[in-house]
């Protein structure tokens, strides 16, 4: 089983910063790609950013959020800078990865870590 910890979710003010980190546990044999997802209130999920050999970025955060990994430790980051209110929601870690060898591609989630921008 592959399990997936976020922290580093809280409160901050309007233009401030948070890091975000997801730590992956567990048997893997490889990862496809790692990526952010956010779930406002009353909103769709949202895919916030993804990592493979290159980035990608949602519109919304381009240029204010920057996503990177430390594969030794397998975690994933998600920087976040010039924080908006729009931008809180519940942030989850994905990884798209193989157990085993012969094993098919899957999906794992993360339980979640709260981001609240407010003043």
């Amino acid at each position: 089983q592959v399990q997936l910890v976020e922290s580093g979710g809280g409160l901050v003010q309007p233009g401030g910063s948070l890091r975000l980190s997801c730590l992956a546990s567990g048997s893997i044999f490889s990862i496809n790609s790692l990526a952010w997802y956010r779930r406002a209130p009353g909103k769709q999920r949202e895919l916030v950013a993804t990592i493979t050999s290159t980035t990608r970025y949602a519109d919304s955060v381009k240029g204010r959020f920057t996503i990177s990994r430390d594969t030794a430790k397998r975690t994933v980051y998600l920087q976040m800078n010039s924080l908006k209110p729009e931008d809180t929601a519940l942030y989850y870690c994905n990884v798209k990865a193989i157990r085993y060898s012969g094993d098919l591609l899957r999906d794992y989630w993360g339980q979640g870590t709260q981001v609240t921008v407010s003043s």
